[in-house]
C-alpha cells in the first residue's frame, strides 16, 4: 500500500509544526537561504540546486517557490521522510535516497552538471568534523565556479558564558511565540509510526538506522549542534576545503546562515 496524498500532506504539516518546536527563526532561516541562491544564481535559466538532507522537502519547497525555473535535487537517508515529500510535494524536486558523508554519496546524485547552489538547514551537524570537512571538499568540486554552499544550522559560541546567552535569547523567542508548545521530535517520530500507510517504510528505516549519533534525518531536532563546532571552525574547513570567501550573512541567538563561495 502506497502513501496516500491526504496522508502526506498531514504528516509533513505536523513535521512543520515540530520543527518550530526547535526553531522559530525556522522560516526567516529559509528565506534568507532563498534570498542568497536568487543572487547567486540571478541570471541563469535554469540553475542547479542540491538541498542536503532535504526531510520530507521543506527548503526545497521555498526554493521552488522563490525559484521556479530551478531543478532542485534533494538527498537524505531517511525513507519516511522522502517518501512523504515525494507524494506531498511530487513537483518541487528529484528525491534521492543517500548517506551524506558516505563513500559515494555523491555518485547517487545523478548530477548531469556542476551545481550552482547546494543548500542544507539543521542537516550537517550530525557530520564528525572529519567527515564535515571531506563533505565540503565533495560539495566544492561538485558546484561551479561561483556556485554557493548555504549552511543554515544552530552553531553555538566557543565561549560557554555566550553559549549560554544566545541559547537564552532564542529560548525567550520560542516562549514569546509559544513554538516551544509545539509537538516535539520524539513525539513525531512515535506519532508516525503508527500510521499503517507508513509501516512498510519505518521497516525500512529500522533495517538502515546509522550508527548512534549519525541519525542525520532530514532536518535535525534543531535543539543544538552535534558535532559542537562553533561558526568560526566551520568557517575554517570551509576554506581548507577550497572555499575562500566565507561569512556568516544571518544571526539570530545560536542560529547562523554561512554562505561559503566557489572561486
Amino acid at each position: 500500500m502506497g502513501v496516500s496524498m491526504a496522508t502526506a500532506e498531514r504528516w509533513v504539516e505536523r513535521w512543520e509544526h515540530q520543527q518550530e518546536h526547535y526553531a522559530t527563526d525556522r522560516e526567516e532561516r529559509f528565506t534568507v537561504i532563498a534570498d542568497v541562491v536568487e543572487q547567486v544564481t540571478a541570471g541563469r535559466p535554469r540553475p542547479l540546486l542540491l538541498d542536503l538532507g532535504c526531510g520530507p522537502g521543506s527548503l526545497a519547497a521555498r526554493l521552488a517557490a522563490r525559484l521556479p525555473h530551478a531543478e532542485i535535487v534533494a538527498v537524505d537517508m531517511d525513507p519516511v521522510l522522502l517518501e512523504l515529500g515525494r507524494v506531498h510535494r511530487a513537483d518541487t524536486a528529484r528525491y534521492v535516497e543517500a548517506v551524506i558523508g558516505d563513500d559515494g554519496w555523491t555518485g547517487a546524485l545523478g548530477l548531469a552538471r556542476p551545481l550552482d547552489a547546494a543548500v542544507s538547514t539543521t542537516a550537517l551537524h550530525y557530520l564528525s568534523e572529519a567527515d564535515l570537512l571531506r563533505t565540503y571538499r565533495q560539495l566544492a568540486a561538485l558546484l561551479r565556479p561561483g556556485g554557493v554552499l548555504v549552511n543554515g544550522d544552530h552553531f553555538p559560541p566557543a565561549d560557554p558564558r555566550c553559549a549560554a546567552l544566545t541559547a537564552h535569547v532564542g529560548r525567550l523567542r520560542a516562549e514569546r511565540r509559544r513554538t516551544c508548545r509545539h509537538e516535539d521530535w520524539t513525539s513525531w517520530w512515535a506519532a508516525a509510526a503508527q500510521e499503517p500507510e507508513l509501516a512498510g517504510l519505518f521497516s525500512r528505516r529500522e533495517r538502515h538506522r546509522p550508527a548512534p549519533g549519525r541519525d542525520g534525518t532530514g532536518e535535525g531536532p534543531a535543539n543544538g549542534n552535534g558535532n559542537g563546532l562553533t561558526p568560526g571552525r566551520h568557517l575554517e574547513l570551509l576554506r581548507r576545503a577550497g572555499f575562500h570567501r566565507a561569512t556568516p550573512v544571518w544571526q539570530f541567538g545560536d542560529s547562523h546562515v554561512l554562505v561559503a563561495l566557489r572561486d
